[in-house]
């Protein structure tokens, strides 16, 4: 708690109008030795004449001008008025006692009354109790002043009240004009981006028109190009697979004997027809997976079968004095991945290195790593070919991109070898990535798990209780396809009955009654769908499995009208156990007929029964 000490500098009574002007005088000596000037001085002087004013004429009233000090808070000038009887301040004079000064209080106690108003003095250097002592030397040394000179002085500080007053409002005048012309400029400013603001949106809301135009072009484009891949890919694969079974055919042991020019010729024939199979198979491929429509299907590879056969389809492809080195592989953990997009991944990358490399080796590397407890194969390709540039080397995975230089010229390909196998190894849930130095040569690391995260699709699994098929109807009207078919079927059943023309199939199938139908999809009306339909609606035919068979990607046909097909197959590389397992057939039971015999049960229903 701070203690207080007050000096006392006059004790003043009010009994007459005189003593009113005389607190005043005094007010403003005290006041100016104490350092008060300016408003603060005119504020303390007006509340002690104005309460004073108020209070005069009452009995013993009195006041007391002394100066209150203490360690902790400012100094402070206090005017203590004291009187008694029944009188008490008006409510004017303490309203502006609150308002104008920093400390007023009035108390009353048996006819005792007492009100306190004081103002904080300024921080002074000199020592406790200067200030007061200067302040009663200024009482001292003032004399007595007359009426007159009082009101003088009165009236002198009026005018400079006054002056000063009029000063602050030409100033506050001055301050409203510029601030009424910042407004205007604001208001012109808040217009003028308003309006570039408008302008701006107005252009955003054409841009973005023009772009959803442009997307919605694009998007059609988009689909227009895969149904063109789509058409393309049905018109390509059937002649291409005729192509390439009529050539195995002819080069079969059991064929008639070919002369070795013949011989060559044919396998030149194959070669190249498979060579354009896989280059159609890619294309649909990219196409597909810009779509999301190519899928992984995962099962577990035999990974020295895969190298192996990579081995024998590449070694032709190596230039004298090139060595392609491909690995065999032991004791690694099982690898359970889509093995036709990995052959494809090492495929893309080994011939790729092998086209440009003149001379040295091209080499792949096989390495089981140990990532978070889970095994994951990294396949290394290093080539001593020419190289790429380090500016072109993100650029060899846009689509149909080649590296530019001299070197590239007479060089066949697409550009699609590098983005294809990127592609695949994302879909096989890894990363595909490469490091090239000019005249080095290159080298491709393919990282992918041994066990995909996702879940292979459901599949009948060879030797589940199915079928025993004894006869089979196929109906298709490429006739040459029927006659590569053939072997494949006697394979799987004693008896095949061909429909070349589909408006005869439901009654051949009705007359036969199978055990199980091959229906091609696109055909002269009915087309397959239809007769798919018709099927499934005749009692007598519903219950008969049945496997579509298409040119066109299993991916791009219309499953929600194949509700009754058993299976969709490709006519790419069919295999008897390939059907056999779509129709849930073994096709080494027990009441399987030998091929030479079951290819002596062929009938035929063609355009005429």
């Amino acid at each position: 708690m701070s203690r207080t000490h007050s000096d006392s500098l006059c004790v003043l009574p009010l009994a007459v109008e005189r003593d009113g002007f005389e607190l005043r005088r005094r007010g403003q000596l005290v006041c100016r030795a104490l350092g008060l000037e300016g408003h603060e001085l005119v504020r303390v002087v007006t509340v002690l004449s104005e309460v004073g004013r108020d209070l005069l004429g009452a009995p013993g009233l009195r006041v007391d001008l002394h100066v209150a000090s203490s360690l902790q808070e400012a100094d402070l000038f206090r005017a203590r008025f004291t009187w008694s009887g029944p009188r008490v301040p008006g409510r004017d004079a303490l309203d502006a006692a609150e308002r104008l000064l920093d400390h007023c209080r009035y108390t009353a106690s048996s006819g005792e009354h007492a009100l306190t108003v004081g103002q904080r003095l300024p921080a002074s250097p000199g020592l406790p109790g200067e200030r007061a002592e200067r302040a009663r030397t200024a009482l001292h040394d003032s004399g007595d002043l007359s009426m007159g000179e009082e009101l003088r002085t009165q009236n002198r500080q009026l005018l400079q009240a006054l002056e000063e007053s009029r000063a602050q409002q030409e100033e506050l005048q001055r301050l409203n004009a510029e601030l009424e012309e910042t407004n205007k400029g604001v208001v012109a400013l808040y217009s003028e981006l308003s309006a570039e603001l408008e302008e701006t949106n107005t252009g955003v809301v054409a841009l973005y028109a023009e772009l959803e135009d442009k997307s919605r072009q694009l998007r059609l484009a988009s689909e227009a190009k895969t149904r063109f891949w789509a058409n393309v890919s049905h018109e390509l694969r059937a002649p291409v697979n005729s192509v390439i079974a009529l050539a195995r055919l002819l080069l079969a042991p059991d064929a008639d004997p070919l002369t070795d020019e013949q011989r060559q010729q044919m396998s030149l024939i194959a070669g190249s027809g498979s060579t354009l199979l896989a280059l159609v198979e890619e294309l649909l491929d990219v196409a597909k997976a810009e779509s999301g429509r190519l899928e992984p299907h995962l099962v577990p590879t035999d990974l020295r079968t895969l190298l192996h056969q990579l081995r024998g389809t590449l070694r032709s492809m190596a230039r004298d004095g090139v060595r392609l080195d491909i690995p065999d592989v032991e004791d690694v953990p099982e690898l359970v991945t889509d093995e036709v997009m990995l052959t494809r991944v090492l495929r893309n990358v080994l011939s790729n290195g092998l086209k440009f490399t003149t001379a040295g080796e091209v080499r792949l590397a096989v390495a089981v790593e140990d990532r978070a407890g889970r095994p994951w194969f990294v396949f290394t390709t290093t080539d001593t070919g020419i190289g790429i540039p380090q500016d072109q080397q993100d650029r060899v995975f846009e689509e149909f991109y080649q590296v530019l230089g001299t070197h590239q010229r007479g060089q066949p390909g697409t550009g699609l070898g590098l983005p294809y196998a990127r592609r695949l190894t994302s879909l096989l849930g890894g990363v595909l990535t490469l490091t090239s130095e000019p005249g080095a040569g290159t080298a491709v690391r393919v990282e992918i798990p041994a066990r995909h995260d996702l879940t292979a699709p459901d599949a009948p699994q060879p030797g589940a209780d199915g079928v025993r098929t004894g006869s089979l109807v196929v109906v298709d009207d490429d006739r040459t396809f029927i006659e590569l078919l053939r072997p494949v079927l006697e394979g799987v059943a004693r008896k095949v009955t061909e429909v070349s023309v589909s408006s005869r199939a439901v009654d051949v199938i009705r007359a036969e009654r199978p055990d199980a139908v091959l229906i091609d999809l696109a055909m002269p009306a009915p087309d397959g769908y239809v007769l798919l339909q018709a099927l499934a609606r005749d009692p007598e035919t519903a219950h008969i499995p049945v496997v579509v068979l298409t040119s066109t990607d299993p991916g791009d046909v219309d499953r929600s009208r194949l509700t009754h097909a058993r299976a969709v197959l490709g006519k790419t590389h069919l295999t008897p156990e390939r059907i056999a397992l779509a129709l849930a057939i073994d096709p080494a039971g027990p009441d399987r007929t030998p091929p030479a015999e079951a290819g002596e049960q062929h009938t035929s229903a063609g355009a005429t029964p």
